[in-house]
């Protein structure tokens, strides 16, 4: 079997704060909040029409916030799913959730590290030229800090709790047309869902199985062992196609 590729998200495909339809049922906006962990920025994606389900609302920038309110207009929210807690996917579903009324969804809030667990820098020896966002300190960036710094954990939504828990393989979503699941894939986080659209086949993986790169597993809370297992378990599924949020859509996602 050929070893699968990482798959470029090019720029003339998407445009920052623009909503795409990038399939019958999905729609997608991109956060302007590009870094080593995120890639080109946070894949926010918009379910169904008219009556509709948000995934991954993404970091606090208004900018994205205003994409939102602006490829929302008109429609209701339904439902707000969150795949995990790290700073680049839940912290604006807070907002969503005042704004629109829907409740949240999630497997559970993420843990708090123990006391005076702490997590240290490493030194990047690349020099950070390239325009990818990796030194960007925005609220909304979840990867470095100071140039030639990188975090080896992404920053943490330890304020997000959802409104509704879910367990794995539990229906959280039944509108006319779009029917959602959770599937609990802990590794990358402890409390990591992905969510299933039946109707086109498709599993919305976050951060556990990414188009472009592998992901970060960082203990304590990230654990080799169980991302692994979690791998497999997405392997001997039949989804038709993978939607990350960062990078581009996968239809060899067994592979």
């Amino acid at each position: 079997m050929a070893t699968p590729q990482f798959m470029p998200l090019d720029e003339d495909v998407f445009e920052y704060g623009r909503v795409d339809r990038v399939t019958p049922l999905i729609r997608r906006v991109i956060a302007e909040n590009p870094s080593k962990f995120t890639y080109r920025g946070t894949g926010t994606y918009i379910i169904g029409s008219g009556d509709v389900v948000v995934i991954d609302p993404g970091p606090r920038l208004d900018s994205h916030r205003d994409a939102l309110v602006a490829a929302l207009e008109g429609e209701t929210v339904r439902a707000i799913l969150v795949t995990h807690c790290h700073s680049d996917h839940s912290p604006l579903a807070a907002w969503m959730k005042d704004w629109s009324g829907a409740p949240t969804y999630a497997f559970g809030p993420h843990p708090r590290p123990e006391p005076g667990f702490e997590v240290e820098d490493f030194e990047d020896d690349e020099e950070d030229g390239d325009g990818d966002g990796a030194d960007e300190t925005d609220a909304g960036a979840s990867g470095g800090s100071e140039r030639g710094e990188v975090k080896i954990e992404e920053a943490t939504d330890y304020d997000f709790a959802p409104d509704v828990t879910v367990a794995d393989g539990e229906v959280v979503v039944e509108l006319p047309g779009v029917t959602m699941a959770g599937v609990h894939t802990p590794g990358h986080t402890s409390n990591h869902m992905c969510w299933t659209l039946a109707e086109e086949s498709t599993l919305f993986t976050g951060d556990h199985v990414m188009g472009w790169s592998t992901t970060v597993v960082s203990p304590p809370d990230g654990d080799m062992t169980a991302y692994m297992e979690s791998l497999r378990r997405v392997a001997g599924r039949d989804d038709a196609v993978l939607w990350p949020t960062h990078g581009p859509a996968r239809d060899d996602g067994r592979a």
